[in-house]
């Protein structure tokens, strides 16, 4: 099945070409590389894993609340839209918000995977070309995992635009280290705050699975950028430097206003101007994009660049209480949770064989 076929939105173009202009960098030292680089590097190999069995897909989605999120979780909740709807146009809502959140997650996977490959084309180091290109196999899986979430929700809709600008922007511009920042930093630090959200609130065991283990890859791809730009960012000119701070806070307040949702306002024949208004004055979504930044502040100070335009930048939009999050211990929940997950299919998978195997005993002993 071709997923574009399950866009609600008509005429959507079926390729999106990127033009590019960047040298390939080929790395003649061979030499051991960085020890930490290395060592993510390893994991990278050691955590591979396969979308179709260690998910189990045989899980059902319910058609009006597919991820069964609460209502609270809604941008119109407490919104006169939302209470003035019936039973069934708040299912079909609750169908439309939720695809379109996992949509996004699938095309910015997509994204992360070309990314991660015009990484091993551009960095100039060996171990780094190493570790990214077993990111490019994670996001490949990644694609394929919530490719089939969205089949079971029977609707998906295309990138928004505001994600489609950022993604142009990493994958145009010339210098290996703003792919890092654009993708890396920004992008999949954010993703990884609303994968979270759904793995911790999600009723539903499928999209907990598929959240948890998409973020424990994610976790180490977010380390991965912050280890190569620690390293790069020290040798950066001042002029080199404010370049990078003035479009990392563009893409932060870029992504921040990105969770509108106005495609689907338009397809459910709701006034999108006036649902983006109620949407933005909700005490929800003012939390979630505060959260959202989460993962991404304590990696901006720790690969460098904090200086006091990025510091106000951060305090405006009032998450710069994020710097001092210990970010090792997130990625150690992300490893907790994917393994808490991975435990309950092999039990559940224990349980099924040993009652098929009680019944087949009970069947001969009656014969």
């Amino acid at each position: 099945m071709a997923l574009r076929d399950l866009y609600p939105i008509p005429d959507v173009d079926p390729v999106w070409t990127v033009p590019q202009g960047f040298d390939t960098a080929f790395d003649w030292r061979f030499d051991d590389g960085r020890r930490q680089m290395m060592h993510l590097y390893q994991k990278g190999k050691d955590m591979q894993w396969d979308a179709l069995s260690r998910i189990d897909w045989a899980e059902e989605l319910d058609s009006e609340n597919p991820m069964q999120m609460p209502d609270e979780m809604s941008g119109l909740y407490y919104t006169p839209i939302w209470q003035k709807a019936s039973e069934k146009e708040k299912g079909l809502m609750r169908r439309h918000f939720q695809a379109w959140t996992i949509s996004q997650f699938l095309q910015g996977e997509q994204a992360a995977m070309i990314c991660a490959a015009k990484i091993v084309q551009q960095c100039p180091d060996l171990d780094s070309k190493f570790y990214a290109a077993t990111q490019v196999l994670d996001e490949a899986r990644h694609v394929e995992a919530y490719k089939k979430l969205l089949e079971k929700m029977d609707i998906a809709y295309p990138m928004t635009k505001p994600l489609q600008t950022l993604v142009d922007q990493a994958l145009r511009d010339s210098r290996w280290d703003m792919t890092y920042l654009a993708m890396q930093v920004v992008i999949e630090g954010l993703a990884l705050a609303a994968f979270g959200n759904i793995r911790e609130l999600s009723k539903n065991k499928l999209t907990q699975q598929v959240n948890a283990f998409v973020m424990q890859d994610e976790s180490r791809h977010v380390a991965f950028g912050r280890l190569a730009l620690r390293d790069y960012y020290p040798q950066l000119t001042e002029k080199e430097r404010e370049e990078r701070e003035e479009f990392l806070v563009e893409a932060c307040y870029h992504m921040r206003d990105r969770f509108e949702q106005r495609e689907t306002y338009k397809i459910l024949g709701l006034d999108v101007e006036e649902c983006v208004r109620l949407q933005n004055e909700s005490g929800y979504m003012k939390v979630f994009r505060t959260m959202l930044f989460q993962r991404i502040v304590p990696i901006v100070r720790d690969i460098g660049l904090w200086s006091d335009k990025i510091k106000a930048a951060y305090a405006d939009m009032g998450v710069l209480s994020f710097a001092d999050t210990d970010y090792e211990q997130l990625v150690a929940e992300d490893n907790r949770r994917a393994e808490e997950f991975d435990l309950e299919a092999k039990a559940a998978r224990a349980a099924y064989v040993k009652g098929v195997a009680d019944l087949g005993a009970a069947a001969v002993a009656a014969e």
